[in-house]
């Protein structure tokens, strides 16, 4: 079902110029340095070949001739392109260095152009020839493009005073088509598991490019390496056959998500996992829905969203977030009829694990997306001063941060968890309810992301129909142990002043929220000292809502278990952000840090 998917999709986009798919035999690569020679094949310099984009050096795209160099032990020189070990015999990393390979792998490359010189009838093919007859490794060292830019890709010729590259001249080029026209006339013939249809079979599949944490080169999706993953005396990919055209196009599909000059609506990363995103028809919501889930409704206020198309849609994206299927005919597509996908992929020892993949109609996605934000939802602070407010829909990347102490610390398996169940109404990841909460006792914080993920794990796993903003007829213990919580800390504040270096949520939230029965007393003999110092009428005001809060209790429970934790952690954030909501307004208009300090 996945090939059989990014297989129709290369159809869509080979019509589409904005991706820039390569013809057959040829494939994008990510050039970094160039080896400048003169016209008899003398070197005139290696160079930087990387553009700058946005301040900084990308590498450029290039079409090349043939695709990424399988994995493996054995040697696999490129035409006219490689990275340094193969075209000049220089490895720029130390460690694979000391392996010694990179002296074989340039013989590998000088040989497979010598045994083509004659073949092939071009000047440039001949110059390049003639400066591997007389190239000395040694001499690598002394360029600083090999040593900085060619780490992260690939390196091409050029001859001096040409504005094209070698691989590019029109002689080779028709070579080449040639060449590959007669290779697919002699390969295995069999049944393509794509199409159907009888054609020569795929012995080998390129690779993945641009996978979080992946090879440089890329990573398998597609290979057999061992007998044990054989079967029926077929080796390799004819254990799967997949004709030649049909790989070609399925893997230039994905690469086109992943890699190619769109990749920002249909490349986004969650933990260890990179997910592609894809519709089977051009839609707003394939323009969005990445960005979305990486940025929340926050994309508004970046600069990238000053694009007024990108605003436009993303506008309208919102209004179907908020106002459900009677919003969803103002989107440029039938969500009923119109299908995503999404691919899941993570990166294990030069080959591609799936992770998951899921695919139904865009109707179903904006509804579950629609029910993620309403289970979520939870009273939040408006722009302030330099502050923008929090977001109104958050984004999965900023709920995955709660569980962690930096981006490089969150838990790499719940991202995924967390996606699925977002976009399929699924519970959420225990884990990541479990991961917040222990962060919440680490460092005694609990702020506008954090209480959203407590809502959402608490409204949709439990049932508990936890309410947005606070609820003063909620009878649960738990609840009301946390807003007395809320109560006391206030107390505090009101009396001792803001500027507290340590207050009682620094010193006893873990213990409150766990063990109330051992931290309240000590808590309200606190109180009893800090409500002394209150004026006349906030000492009264105060007294009544403690009363109010502690009326239907009937003593402090000794434990609480996890769940009821969360509870204790809403009813706090809910009732703090009450006393920073002035008289009159709603609690969405509250200007305040409250609880997020």
């Amino acid at each position: 079902m996945i090939l059989q998917s990014l297989h129709a999709l290369h159809t869509r986009l080979r019509t589409d110029p904005g991706y820039e798919l390569p013809e057959p035999g040829f494939s994008l690569q990510k050039i970094t340095y160039k080896v400048v020679l003169y016209p008899d094949g003398r070197l005139f310099g290696i160079e930087d070949a990387r553009i700058l984009v946005d301040g900084k050096l990308r590498p450029r795209q290039l079409r090349v001739p043939g695709v990424t160099k399988p994995s493996g032990s054995g040697l696999n020189p490129c035409l006219l392109w490689d990275n340094p070990a193969y075209m000049l015999g220089f490895e720029p990393d130390e460690k694979k260095r000391q392996k010694k390979r990179e002296r074989k792998a340039f013989a590998a490359f000088r040989e497979r152009h010598r045994a083509l010189r004659e073949e092939v009838d071009s000047p440039g093919f001949h110059a390049v020839c003639a400066f591997l007859e007389t190239w000395d490794p040694g001499r690598a060292a002394e360029f600083p493009a090999l040593t900085e830019a060619a780490k992260t890709g690939f390196g091409v010729f050029q001859i001096l005073g040409q504005p094209s590259w070698v691989h590019e001249e029109p002689r080779i080029l028709a070579w080449w088509e040639r060449s590959q026209a007669a290779l697919d006339a002699s390969p295995v013939v069999g049944q393509c598991l794509l199409t159907g249809e009888e054609a020569p079979l795929a012995r080998l599949h390129d690779k993945v490019k641009n996978l979080a944490g992946g090879q440089g080169s890329g990573s398998s999706l597609v290979g057999f390496n061992a007998e044990a993953f054989e079967s029926y005396g077929k080796e390799q990919s004819f254990n799967a056959p997949v004709s030649e055209q049909a790989a070609l196009r399925y893997m230039t599909a994905l690469n086109a998500l992943l890699d190619g000059p769109k990749r920002e609506k249909h490349r986004l990363i969650l933990g260890d996992m990179t997910i592609a995103f894809w519709t089977d028809a051009p839609s707003t919501t394939e323009d969005i829905f990445a960005r979305f889930a990486m940025e929340g409704s926050s994309l508004l206020d970046q600069s990238e969203s000053q694009d007024e198309g990108l605003r436009s849609r993303l506008e309208v994206f919102l209004r179907a977030m908020r106002r459900g299927k009677e919003a969803y005919g103002e989107l440029e597509e039938e969500p009923d009829r119109t299908r995503f996908y999404l691919l899941g992929l993570s990166p294990n020892a030069g080959r591609v694990a799936v992770r998951f993949f899921q695919s139904d109609t865009l109707g179903t996605l904006l509804d579950n997306l629609r029910q993620h934000h309403r289970d979520i939802a939870i009273v939040r602070r408006p722009a302030a001063g330099k502050f923008a407010g929090d977001p109104e829909f958050p984004s999965l990347r900023l709920l995955l941060d709660q569980t962690a102490r930096t981006r490089e610390d969150i838990p790499p398996l719940l991202g995924g968890p967390l996606l699925r169940s977002v976009v399929s109404g699924y519970p959420y990841p225990d884990a990541l309810f479990a991961a917040v909460m222990r962060r919440i006792r680490a460092d005694g914080r609990l702020d506008y992301p954090r209480a959203c993920v407590l809502k959402g794990y608490l409204n949709r796993n439990l049932r508990m129909e936890v309410s947005m903003s606070l609820d003063t007829e909620r009878p649960d213990p738990a609840y009301r142990l946390g807003r007395l919580f809320a109560a006391l800390e206030k107390t505090q504040k009101d009396a001792l002043g803001e500027g507290l270096n340590r207050t009682i949520r620094d010193s006893y939230y873990a213990a409150a929220s766990a063990t109330p029965r051992v931290a309240f007393p000590r808590l309200l003999r606190l109180y009893q000292h800090h409500l002394g110092k209150l004026d006349g009428g906030w000492r009264i005001a105060r007294e009544r809502l403690i009363q109010e809060i502690l009326a239907p209790l009937d003593g402090f429970p000794a434990h609480l278990g996890l769940a009821e934790q969360g509870l204790f952690a809403i009813g706090y954030y809910h009732q703090t952000r009450d006393f920073y909501t002035k008289r009159g307004e709603t609690a969405a208009d509250s200007t305040d840090g409250g609880a997020q300090e």
